[in-house]
């Protein structure tokens, strides 16, 4: 495989048309905002006008889309891929969506002559950058085999999990993780904050204690620096949170935890939140906590930290 397509280049969609670059392939790239495109033009990206467009003369096209109903219709509807791309090309779905919608999408694209991959990535955009990720992939184990040089270009490490839909669940499972880590440690941070301790002297303790973990190295200098830059909107995040529960309530499985974490993100959402990372669900404990918006820090020792 070495001409691809690329449908949705938004934070992730860039970082992993960046790898893919960086691994000399192919790469033609649709968004339907254009200056999402032009930042990736000077590193070889090929502008496409259209759905049909990115995956002419394909041999696999990623659609890595901010919606469920985003990814239906680039997938099935007028215009969209299971009517434009060449046979045998290969659909990679690297969105979150339900399993349901990824079983639904699986059966046109073979029926159609095409291959179909679910393969959500687990990872921020900024560690999807750098390749400090994980790709889950079901579906078809020969064309799986088949794209690993792709996958292998974006990921530390891909995992097989066979049938479509099972990688859509197994992201599912991971970012309910993600959003319960997240909030138990904005929840640590305002109970020291809130009893005297700086934040970033907080993050300095954390590291590398017994309560480490990949979200307090990635969101924990966000939330000390209280400086919210965007690895994965509060917005697109509450729309995991529905697939979640949704998918919970299918399965007739309790997530009483989950379904808190949603209301303190949707409290932060409501409060102007939304194009910021899900760490600003910190400000929404804080003002619980009577907290102002602005704790104090030290710059130097966050940085350090990150050192």
């Amino acid at each position: 495989m070495k001409r691809i397509g690329v449908i949705g280049v938004g934070l992730l969609g860039q970082a992993v048309a960046s790898r893919l670059l960086q691994a000399k392939f192919t790469i033609k790239g649709f968004d339907i905002r254009s200056e999402q495109i032009q930042a990736l033009e000077a590193n070889g990206l090929i502008p496409a006008g259209n759905v049909a467009e990115a995956a002419a003369g394909a041999d696999a096209v990623f659609t890595i889309l901010p919606s469920p109903e985003s990814v239906e219709t680039t997938v099935l509807g007028r215009g969209g891929l299971t009517e434009t791309a060449p046979r045998n090309c290969t659909l990679i779905q690297m969105s979150t969506i339900s399993p349901d919608l990824t079983r639904r999408l699986a059966e046109a694209a073979n029926a159609r002559g095409l291959g179909f991959l679910d393969a959500p990535v687990s990872g921020t955009s900024a560690m999807v950058a750098k390749g400090d990720c994980v790709v889950f992939v079901a579906g078809e184990r020969a064309k799986a085999d088949a794209s690993r040089s792709l996958l292998d270009a974006i990921a530390k490490k891909t995992i097989y999990l066979g049938d479509a839909g099972l990688a859509s669940l197994a992201k599912l499972a991971a970012n309910l993780l993600v959003g319960l880590n997240t909030a138990a440690l904005a929840e640590a941070f305002v109970l020291a904050t809130k009893g005297g301790l700086a934040p970033d002297l907080l993050l300095e303790a954390l590291i590398d204690s017994a309560a480490d973990s990949k979200m307090l190295q990635v969101r924990g200098p966000l939330m000390a620096s209280h400086r919210f830059d965007t690895q994965m909107k509060i917005a697109l995040f509450l729309k995991d949170f529905k697939l979640m529960l949704d998918e919970g309530m299918r399965l007739g499985v309790p997530l009483p935890l989950t379904s808190l974490t949603q209301q303190l993100t949707s409290a932060a959402n409501q409060a102007g939140r939304g194009e910021e990372d899900l760490a600003a669900i910190l400000t929404t404990l804080e003002r619980l906590a009577g907290l102002g918006a602005d704790p104090p820090l030290n710059p130097r020792r966050v940085r350090s930290c990150l050192d």
